[in-house]
Order: structure tokens, then sequence, then C-alpha cells
């Protein structure tokens, strides 16, 4: 009789600690200091806004990464940026396969944009786009053996497009002096474009010319320096895209039919360094 109540009472407690452990406090620690700047705050205009951005951490740790505060709300931004590149050989002869290779290239772009920004360091954008290639190969010999050997000669390439893109930009300022950011850019695009492709098939001259409608999705990357209080200077690079691309093709005045394709591109692409500048008012 005396046992019964000691087992009633040692069940109560082990059922209050097995209900406990199904319902675990976690506590978010924190790995930063708390820095005063964190509750600083900045008069933009007429309003007062947080010098340091609040986010949402969404990890177990608080690493005391801060967006601070680069470009408030309610600004325009007006800028252009370009890209260029090109390459050149004279009587280059690589090992013992090819020699006498005489090419000239050169691409570029220019792209006039305007934004304004609907949250503090994000905006929204359009921009327009004209790109234009010119590659020349005026001979290029290939000799394997004494059996196997052959030039190319009078090859001309010719391309320009015109497109429109809209645009998200995310800033992360880098600190409180509101000189120094880098970005993320999103962007939908679509255009047209032309390419003329000129050479020379069993001793006769060929002329094949594209008509060209595409679309793409681009995901850029780049940092930003304000060189002045409103100006800025602006570095991006190409990373990553999926595009789509419809080729209508016409060959000597023959129609020879259209091509669809599609793809996605995971690698730094060289001729997509764009560089700009920025106003913002």
């Amino acid at each position: 009789m005396i046992m019964r109540p000691i087992f009633l009472l040692l069940a109560l407690v082990m059922g209050v600690s097995v209900a406990g452990a199904q319902t675990p406090v976690v506590v978010k620690k924190s790995l930063a200091p708390d820095l005063p700047e964190l509750h600083e705050s900045v008069i933009v205009g007429s309003d007062t806004v947080p010098l340091v951005i609040p986010e949402k951490n969404w990890g177990r740790y608080d690493r005391g990464l801060n967006n601070y505060l680069f470009i408030p709300r309610g600004r325009w931004s007006f800028g252009l940026t370009a890209s260029y590149g090109q390459l050149s050989t004279e009587d280059v002869q690589i090992l013992s396969l090819l020699k006498d290779i005489d090419f000239n290239g050169k691409i570029y772009s220019i792209k006039p944009f305007i934004s304004y920004f609907i949250r503090n360091n994000q905006s929204i954008g359009i921009r327009f786009n004209y790109s234009r290639g010119i590659g020349d190969l005026d001979n290029l010999s290939m000799d394997f053996d004494e059996d196997l050997n052959f030039s190319i000669r009078d090859v001309s390439y010719y391309t320009q497009s015109y497109s429109t893109s809209v645009f998200y930009r995310n800033y992360i300022g880098i600190n409180k002096l509101k000189r120094f950011g880098i970005f993320n850019e999103v962007d939908v695009t679509v255009g047209s474009g032309s390419q003329r492709f000129k050479r020379i098939y069993n001793s006769e001259p060929k002329d094949t010319r594209t008509v060209i409608t595409q679309g793409s999705i681009n995901f850029s990357p780049g940092v930003c320096v304000f060189i002045q209080e409103y100006v800025s200077f602006n570095v991006s690079f190409g990373v990553f895209g999926v595009n789509f691309r419809r080729e209508h093709q016409i060959t000597d005045g023959i129609d020879e039919g259209t091509r669809f394709t599609s793809g996605a591109n995971f690698r730094f692409n060289i001729f997509n360094i764009n560089f700009g500048m920025m106003v913002v008012i």
C-alpha cells in the first residue's frame, strides 16, 4: 500500500519530463557583438530610417553580416553600361597544325537604363540594349600530314541585335559610409537581330542571312562605387542565364527553314563584363 503512491508519483514526474522533451525551446545564438551602429538612424529627406536595414536571419546563428543603407527608397537612377571585346591575330602558328592564322574580330554593346528604388537598396528598372559583332578570317591553314591538309580564306561574319530588359537589382552596403556596395541583378530580356555569314564553298561564294528572335533570363552580380555624392561607377559580370532562340535562315535567296533552340549557361562569359556609370537623384 505504501509503494503504490510512490510509483504514481514517479510516473507523474516522468510524464511531465517526456511531455517537456516533445516541445524543445530553440535559442538563437549570436556570434557578433551588439554594435552601437546597429541602433543608429539617418535622415533621408523628411524621414528617419535605420542605418542598418533589418533582415530576417534564416540560420541558427546571427553572424553579424549587416546590410547597410546604400541608396534609400524613392530615388531615381539613370545610367549607361557598355562592354567591348576584341581579338586579333596575324600570321600566328600553333604547333605544326595551324598555320598562317589571320583573324580580326570585335564585339561591343551599349545599354542605357533607368530605374526606381522601390525599397531601401532595392530597385526595378528598364534597359535598352544594342550590340554588334564583326569577325573576319582572311586565312587559316591546317596541316595534319601530307594527305590531310586544307585552308580556309575570305570568311566574314556580322551580327547586330536590339533588345529590351526589365530588371531587379538588390544592393548590399558594405559599411555606413555609403561609398562601396555589391549587388545582384536579375533581368528578363526579349529582342531581335540579324546575322550575315559570307564564305567560299566549293570555289563559289555563299551568303547566308539569319533573322533572330530571342529571349533570356540572366543573373549578374556586380560592384558599385560612388566616386561622387550622386555619381557611381559599376562593374557587373554575367555568370548564369537561361535563353531561347528562334532563327530563320536564307542562303543566296533560298529559304532554308527555321530552327528553335534553348539552353542554360552556367559559366563566366568574358564578353559579358559590363562597365558603366550611374547617376542617382
